[in-house]
This record gives C-alpha cells, structure tokens and sequence, in this order.
C-alpha cells in the first residue's frame, strides 16, 4: 500500500472502525524504564529499539500506511555526550542489522529532519537505507533524526521563498508541498507514551488535524498488543474536523 502526498485540506471525517493511514510516535520513557531497573540509559534505548521493532510489526499488520517515529530530536544534542554516542551507536546497529529484513518486507525507508549533522559513517548509513528501499510500496517507516518542527517550517517557507513565489500564491498547500513531509498521508493519529502531555516539537503543522493519544506507558513496554489498543481508540472516535 503506497503513501499518497499531504494535503492542506483535512481528510474526510473518519472512524467507525478506521484504521489510521499514518500514526506518529513519541518513544518517551527510556531512561526511566532503564532507572526502574538500576539499569543504565543505555539499556533503556536498546530496549526502545526493541519495542520500535515490534510497533513497526503491528502497524504493518494493522494495515497503517505510515508509522513515523521521533528517534532524535534537535534538541538531543543537548544531553550527555556518552548517551549520544549510545544513541549513535545503537542507529548504527539497527541499521545493520534490520536493513534487509525491512526491505525484503516491502517497508520503504523515509527520514524527516538534518541528518547531515551526524557522523559522516551514520549520515551514510541513513542515506544507505534510503536508498535501498526507496522503491518500496507496503509500507512507510519514516524517522525523525536531527528533527525539530519549527526548524522544518522555517526551512519550507525558505524553499518557497527561494523559488521566488508572490506572497498571494503562498497557502497552505503551498507550505504542506514544501514540508520534510510531503510525500507522506495526512497524519491522523500522534501518541505519546511515559505520560508526558506535550508534542515537544514534534509534527507541530501536521498534527492541527490529528488524533492525540497520550499513554502512561514507558516506551520500552508499549508493543503490539499497546499499539492496537490505541488504534481501536482511534477507531472509536469521530472526526469532525471543525464541522458538524
């Protein structure tokens, strides 16, 4: 099943048992999965990573188009330098390792976000994988690296400014085409898991119209089984969009 592009338009009301063509993910809760267990951050990623595998699994079961997930924000750069070569480290491994489990799937790989700004040898990779899926149509993985939502607005109104466009033709469709995004669905489901009430940067333009779900379950224990329990509150509800 292929992604078709955005629209500025919102989608049709849905549910009644809809199945969310994109869903977007906040991993939350590593570290303090990992400090529960006296284990250290570390432990905590590499369980995430784990958990990512098994979301991925569902929602290509479940018949979601698009699954993005917030892997590294622009604002990670901030934390410990250890952790984020852990955090390198293990994009390396997962990269490795999953390629061409991933591709042989069908599953194209998508990445949102400056991953020009990470080690030469992982921006390779990145571009690596990229490459080898980009014929892929049964399903998106996009992932957020280096990614920050107002970085990406201010680049997209940059692109259009650039091709010269008279303010009056710069709408909303104008923006969506110009967004790190573009060729994805309209997002329609944004959860978060460890308990956190915010979108941190995140999606901030693609989610006017979506879903929120917010989880108190730490990212290392939300799975299958929590996945399709959030797709069935999605299911359950009514999309209105600003109508009646």
């Amino acid at each position: 099943m292929s992604a078709s592009p955005a629209s500025a338009e919102p989608p049709p009301a849905s549910g009644g048992g809809a199945v969310p063509r994109h869903v977007a993910i906040i991993m939350d809760g590593n570290g303090r999965w990992a400090k529960a267990r006296g284990l250290p951050r570390v432990a905590g990623h590499r369980a995430g990573a784990e958990a990512a595998r098994k979301v991925l699994r569902a929602a290509g079961e479940a018949g979601v188009e698009c699954l993005t997930l917030y892997a590294f924000s622009s604002e990670n750069w901030r934390r410990p330098e250890a952790e984020i070569n852990d955090l390198m480290g293990l994009l390396r491994l997962y990269i490795k390792n999953e390629l061409e489990a991933l591709h042989r799937e069908g599953i194209r790989i998508k990445v949102i976000g400056d991953h020009s700004a990470f080690a030469p040898d992982v921006a390779k990779l990145v571009d690596t994988a990229v490459a080898r899926t980009a014929g892929n149509s049964r399903m998106t993985l996009c992932v957020a690296l280096n990614y920050g939502s107002r970085a990406e607005i201010v680049r997209a109104v940059q692109r259009l400014a650039s091709e010269a466009m008279v303010p009056e033709a710069i709408d909303e469709a104008a923006i969506d085409r110009a967004l790190d995004t573009a060729d994805l669905p309209p997002l329609d489901l944004l959860i978060r898991t460890s308990g956190e009430h915010r979108l941190s940067n995140f999606l901030l333009w693609q989610a006017a119209y979506a879903e929120l779900l917010f989880t108190d379950t730490l990212w290392p224990d939300f799975d299958g089984e929590a996945l399709r329990a959030a797709l069935a509150d999605f299911a359950g509800r009514e999309r209105r969009f600003g109508g009646l």
